[in-house]
């Protein structure tokens, strides 16, 4: 697929929008995750501040005391990330947990509401950053009520750790939906350009010419494109078929006042007056070859515009050899053909039986007893077609072509041949070269191009 593609560009759209899509989701499924543990962490905490609430009790001393320690073992455990501390609104710390070994929190002096949770980040033993809970309490009321601070903290490494855990396990998810999303848009690219796609397969079927229109129905988004191109392709046609019959009608209108002029050239010629029916007979003759050549090139311009054709070229170098055999010049030649019978060319049939019977006759005409025609295939066919005649000065060369170009004034020529060759293979978007033989004469090498085959 080319970058410039419209599936190319579909895809990777797509591909960018499902990066951004299951990035911003999995910053939100992370985040989510870190809010709902640090609210079952909140609610821990909670827990373990009613349970240090419900196991205070005043000694004989009237200090804080414990009944029992606990049931969590961490608290026992120093430094191990889970802490607890009593202290009194002098920040004197009356009692403190095992694990906090011999730190002390220190607790930030704002203002608190009896019975409300407050919430804190602080940091604690060991480098460690805790997440606080704490709550104000009235204490021994009977006694002596006096107010003090139920503190519970847990190390925030152990929510980082669950999210880590939390992203580690996720990921590959994502990238499995990543994959099942990209797959199921690569699938609705392809199932949605499909109609292009037959339009195209459409279109290369109308430009080789095994069709005439682009068939079948298509979905209403496309539709109108098809029955655009459509009649266009109508319109071409018709356009062609008004240029060849306005050649015709031009080649059938000139036919007859170049006849009456030859006539009227030959009546001069028995009245006595040659010099003027030479003058009338080379003014007519000129006129001929124009209107030939320019005929020609009308034909060739409707035929290369309009529906593509197909041409056999094993078939019409055989028939031309055969009929060239039968003439005076070539039935006493030795003519060496190498065509493949599968070679096709992307020529009219009548275009190439004129090509090919242009330079075969003038090969024909100047060989002395070979005429070589070979023929291979590469990016398209390549034709050589080589004579053992006197061949063409190097200085003339590249002459050859030129209208009306007459290189020996001895032989009966209009000089048309090889441009109308010329004519022919620049209208296909061919190539031709002349050049030495090494069989002595002229080559003439042909560039054409393969036939496409749907």
């Amino acid at each position: 697929m080319k970058p410039r593609s419209l599936r190319v560009r579909l895809l990777a759209a797509a591909a960018v929008s499902i990066s951004l899509a299951l990035l911003l989701a999995g910053f939100g499924l992370v985040s989510l995750f870190g809010h709902h543990v640090e609210r079952q962490l909140d609610t821990e905490l909670e827990t373990y501040i009613s349970e240090l609430i419900g196991r205070i009790e005043p000694d004989d001393d009237g200090n804080i005391t414990l009944t029992h320690s606990l049931s969590d073992p961490r608290f026992e455990e120093p430094l191990s990330g889970l802490y607890w501390q009593i202290q009194d609104d002098e920040q004197h710390a009356l009692i403190r947990s095992r694990s906090l070994w011999d730190h002390l929190l220190a607790l930030p002096r704002d203002k608190l509401t009896l019975g409300v949770v407050h919430q804190h980040e602080l940091p604690g033993p060991d480098g460690q950053s805790l997440l606080v809970r704490e709550q104000q309490i009235i204490v021994f009321p009977e006694t002596g009520a006096h107010r003090v601070r139920i503190v519970v903290a847990i190390d925030r490494s152990d929510l980082l750790r669950a999210r880590a855990g939390f992203t580690r396990d996720m990921l590959p998810y994502l990238l499995l939906l990543a994959g099942v999303l990209m797959l199921a848009t690569w699938w609705q690219v392809r199932t949605g350009l499909s109609p292009l796609d037959r339009i195209r397969r459409g279109v290369m079927a109308v430009h080789s010419g095994s069709t005439e229109r682009l068939p079948g129905e298509h979905p209403d988004e496309v539709q109108p494109l098809v029955d655009e191109i459509n009649e266009l392709l109508q319109s071409r046609d018709k356009a062609v078929e008004d240029a060849r019959a306005w050649t015709a009608d031009l080649a059938h209108g000139l036919k007859t006042p170049l006849t009456a002029l030859s006539a009227d050239a030959q009546r001069l010629r028995t009245q006595g007056q040659s010099a003027m029916a030479d003058d009338l007979e080379q003014l007519a003759q000129s006129m001929r070859q124009r209107v030939d050549r320019e005929l020609i090139r009308a034909r060739l311009r409707t035929e290369v515009t309009g529906r593509p054709q197909h041409a056999s070229l094993f078939k019409a170098v055989n028939s031309l050899v055969n009929t060239l055999q039968r003439t005076p010049a070539g039935e006493v030649l030795e003519w060496i053909i190498q065509v493949p019978e599968s070679a096709e060319v992307s020529l009219s049939p009548v275009d190439l039986t004129e090509l090919l019977g242009n330079l075969l006759d003038n090969a024909s005409n100047w060989a002395k007893s070979t005429v070589v025609l070979k023929a291979h295939q590469g990016d398209g066919w390549r034709i050589s077609i080589e004579d053992d005649g006197p061949g063409v000065n190097p200085d003339q060369l590249g002459d050859l072509g030129q209208r009306g170009l007459r290189l020996d004034e001895r032989r009966d020529s209009n000089g048309l041949g090889l441009a109308i060759a010329k004519d022919i293979v620049n209208a296909y978007g061919g190539r031709i070269e002349f050049t030495r033989s090494a069989l002595g004469g002229l080559a003439v090498i042909l560039d054409l191009p393969v036939a496409k085959v749907m």
